[in-house]
C-alpha cells in the first residue's frame, strides 16, 4: 500500500473516530427529527427525514430558495461559485470542502419548484456520480408549523466507502436541520417584530 493510501486510511480512521465519539452529543441536536441514513446496494447513500419546524411553510421555503446563502445552512466548508436563476430553475455551482475527503468537491445542480409544491434538486455535473434531493413542505397546526419530508440520494466520485459517507452524512444532516430550525425561528421573530 502506497504512502498516499496509508495517509488516506489514517485520515479516514481519525475522522470516523471523531464522528463516532461525538455522535451521541449530536443525536438530540435537531429534534424533532426522524432521520434514516443508509447505504444503497447499487452504490451511494440515501437519507430520508421528517422534520417538524415550528414556523409556517413560507419561511422554510424562503430559506431553501435563498440559494446564495445555502452555505450558512451547513457546518462544513462550502461556497457558492455561481448561482443563476432563470425560467423558474436555479442552477448552482457549489464547492464543498469536507473533512472526510481530500480537496474541494464540485456539485453542479438544478433546483426547481414542483407543481405539487415540493423542491427538487438534481445533478447536472461535478464530482458526484449521482445527486437528487427532494423537499416536500406541508402546513400543520393550522399553518403555523411545517412538516418537512426530506429525501437525499447521492454518491461521491471517490474511493471513500459508502458506510463512512453515511456516518458523516447523518451527523451533517442533524446539524443542517438544527441550523435551519434556528434560522427559521430568527426569521419568524423578525417577521413578528415587523408586524407589531
Amino acid at each position: 500500500m502506497g504512502l498516499y493510501n496509508h495517509a488516506m486510511l489514517w485520515r479516514a480512521m481519525i475522522v470516523m473516530g471523531c464522528l463516532l465519539l461525538g455522535s451521541s452529543g449530536w443525536s438530540r441536536a435537531a429534534e424533532p427529527v426522524e432521520l434514516d441514513v443508509r447505504t444503497e446496494p447499487t452504490g451511494g447513500v440515501r437519507a430520508t427525514a421528517t422534520i417538524l419546524f415550528p414556523v409556517e411553510p413560507a419561511i422554510i421555503q424562503r430559506i431553501l430558495t435563498d440559494y446564495a446563502h445555502w452555505p450558512e445552512l451547513f457546518d462544513i466548508r462550502m461556497r457558492m461559485a455561481e448561482v443563476r436563476v432563470q425560467d423558474g430553475k436555479a442552477f448552482t455551482d457549489i464547492r464543498i470542502d469536507h473533512a472526510l475527503l481530500p480537496g474541494e468537491r464540485r456539485l453542479l445542480s438544478e433546483t426547481r419548484t414542483l407543481s405539487t409544491g415540493g423542491l427538487l434538486t438534481e445533478l447536472k455535473g461535478g464530482d458526484f456520480k449521482q445527486y437528487r434531493r427532494f423537499w416536500k413542505l406541508t402546513p400543520v397546526d393550522g399553518g403555523a408549523h411545517t412538516r418537512a419530508e426530506f429525501e437525499l440520494l447521492f454518491e461521491i466520485d471517490s474511493n471513500m466507502p459508502d458506510w463512512m459517507v453515511a456516518l458523516a452524512l447523518r451527523r451533517d444532516l442533524e446539524t443542517h436541520f438544527r441550523i435551519m430550525r434556528e434560522k427559521a425561528l430568527a426569521q419568524q421573530e423578525l417577521q413578528t417584530g415587523r408586524s407589531q
